[in-house]
């Protein structure tokens, strides 16, 4: 990996900075200590050093003093001051330099951080393990993964390779700019590690879709006894935990969390209360929640978007009321949830109003995310040609407009309104985002207005174009294991002649009690009736729900994971079978929870 870095060093203005090596030190030691001026300061005042008093003394010229200075302007948050006097100093060290950029990183300008690194290179003021540290800090808030990489290519060059607090730094900067692999080599390669390296790997993973590695990763700095977790890595575990559906997980890291003394922190308890909801588990978000004595901004917005996710409208909408009554502003992410909880509740008036006073009751300017969801609103209950209307007025970036014509999409084959979805389809494959599901709502929507000819004919496209639809997969974790299903394929499945005699079996019960399978628009090609069954019996949740009642105890909840959105036909036969075999069973799809008890479900048939 280190020639490689080694290559993307391209300039020579570094290089340069070899050849006045010891003019640099010298520079340092003559201009750095000004002892009779700073013993004369010292008899003068016991206080903190001020602007005045150092330019009166005449010790602008001491280093050492001007850089408590500055240090003390940026306690104080006073970048401007710390700047200005940064500027009249005739002599800078490296510490002066690093000062100033990790002043501007820490007040949420992370490009001036960079643009006094740049500046740094044409003096002979060499960087050290904390400058380094801090413009790495710099290319991880700002992503910026080519200046990142040239900044490792120095830390290299200069010794700071095996440097604790550089090595973790990159590590966290490689993570934000998704270079997972990367991340893992500087870790491997890292002789000492604290829990601040841990802890960046372990988010990094977490962060990066990676989840199941965090986990093992967390697993095994608990096993090794380096020391206790803080709450930052608590805090990605949990979110790890989170995103795969971990239920058993999550509740192992909650009593850790519990444990340690770090329940009460605001951050862990949100992350808390975001696994429990993404886990199916609502009711424990909520008892997470209850038990945050001065709850702000950031838990109350993870239980109104658990809420939401969970098809509890009036809840997020309650929850939301309380923030308004305690004085707490909403953010962007709190609206977005409210939006949400109100477009899959049904609750359109509701929604409307609240998109509405956004920006002139609450000061907050809506964006493409808010638009999205009033867009959705309106299209769940058939209003397409408002949302048509709404969509086209917004002026969005390539990725939001991605999800906004999806929206619309989505909306237009479910009410067949082929037209809009022609429109909108095309507007998604433009963008080249989510291309292969435009194409297949597209199609799906062909097939339920009954034209197969066009359905055949995308098909034929989406070959010809290599675009390939994602396949279902559905997973179910079972005593701390994961069990991954792929829609109609069974040949790694130890129990395959069980689970297709049992599904046989639920097929014949619900047919006795009326249940006529949902196919049209569903499946891709024109095929026979009975095809079409016994493709769709086979979807991925299918095979995992026949699973979870063959290997786990009668009583026991089944909750299921799923890559896709859920399909009508599924949908009505888990509510049915929930009834039948009386067990209830909990699914997390694309867009929200299901929750299947007594042959009904929490959304209300309104997803």
């Amino acid at each position: 990996m280190k020639p490689n870095l080694l290559k993307s060093l391209s300039s020579s203005s570094w290089l340069s900075l070899f050849r006045h090596h010891k003019l640099s030190l010298f520079s340092f030691h003559t201009n750095c200590h000004n002892v009779a001026n700073l013993q004369t300061f010292k008899e003068s005042t016991s206080a903190t050093p001020t602007h005045p008093n150092v330019v009166k003394l005449g010790l602008l010229n001491d280093i050492f003093t001007t850089n408590n200075l500055i240090k003390s302007y940026l306690k104080l948050l006073r970048i401007d001051h710390a700047q200005k006097l940064f500027d009249e100093m005739p002599h800078r060290n490296v510490v002066s330099w690093s000062l100033l950029m990790a002043g501007y990183v820490s007040q949420g300008q992370p490009n001036m951080a960079l643009c006094l690194f740049h500046q740094m290179q044409g003096t002979y003021v060499m960087p050290n393990e904390f400058t380094f540290s801090t413009i790495i800090k710099a290319c991880s808030i700002l992503a910026k993964l080519e200046i990142g990489r040239r900044v490792h290519a120095l830390v290299e060059v200069f010794g700071y390779g095996s440097d604790l607090v550089v090595c973790s730094s990159l590590v966290d900067m490689y993570g934000k700019c998704n270079c997972v692999d990367e991340a893992r080599l500087i870790f491997d390669f890292m002789c000492v590690r604290n829990v601040v390296s841990w802890t960046s790997m372990i988010t990094t993973y977490s962060q990066n879709a990676q989840g199941h590695l965090a986990l093992q990763l967390f697993r095994e700095f608990n096993h090794i006894r380096l020391n206790k977790p803080n709450h930052f890595m608590l805090c990605s575990a949990v979110t790890a935990c989170a995103s795969l559906g971990r239920l058993g997980s999550g509740k192992i890291t909650h009593g850790v969390v519990i444990r340690l003394g770090h329940d009460a922190n605001d951050v862990i308890a949100s992350a808390l209360v975001d696994m429990y909801a993404k886990c199916g588990c609502v009711s424990y978000s909520d008892k997470v929640f209850r038990r945050i004595s001065n709850p702000s901004v950031v838990p109350y917005t993870s239980m109104i978007v658990g809420a939401a996710k969970y098809g509890l409208g009036t809840l997020s909408l309650r929850l939301f009321q309380e923030m308004i009554d305690r004085r707490i502003k909403p953010n962007d992410i709190t609206f977005v949830g409210v939006l949400h909880a109100c477009s899959h509740s049904g609750l359109i008036d509701k929604g409307l109003e609240i998109f509405n006073s956004m920006n002139e009751k609450y000061g907050v300017m809506p964006d493409a995310r808010h638009y999205t969801c009033i867009v959705d609103t309106l299209g769940r209950v058939g209003r397409i040609d408002e949302a048509y209307q709404l969509a086209k007025s917004v002026q969005v970036g390539s990725d939001d407009d991605a999800l906004l014509w999806g929206t619309l999409l989505s909306a237009s084959r479910l009410h067949g309104r082929v037209d809009i979805a022609i429109e909108a389809s095309n507007r998604v494959i433009e963008s080249n985002q989510q291309v292969a599901a435009a194409y297949v709502t597209l199609s799906n929507t062909y097939a339920l207005s009954g034209d197969w000819e066009k359905a055949h004919n995308l098909r034929s496209e989406m070959k010809r174009t290599g675009v390939y639809k994602e396949p279902g997969s559905s997973w179910i974790e079972i005593k701390e294991s994961t069990y991954l299903f792929h829609a109609g394929d069974m040949s790694k499945s130890s129990q395959r002649k069980e689970i297709l005699s049992l599904l046989r079996e639920l097929e014949g019960r619900m047919k006795e009690r009326g249940h006529v399978g949902v196919t049209t628009g569903l499946v891709f090609v024109d095929i026979e009736e009975e095809a079409k069954e016994e493709i769709v019996s086979l979807h991925s949740e299918k095979l995992a729900l026949a699973f979870g009642l063959l290997n786990t105890p009668k009583g026991i909840t089944i909750r299921i994971m799923k890559n896709l959105r859920m399909c009508r036909d599924c949908h009505e036969a888990f509510k049915l079978i929930s009834d039948i075999v009386e067990r209830e069973f909990i699914v997390r799809d694309v867009n929200r929870f299901h929750h299947f008890k007594n042959g009904s479900c929490t959304c209300g048939d309104f997803w």
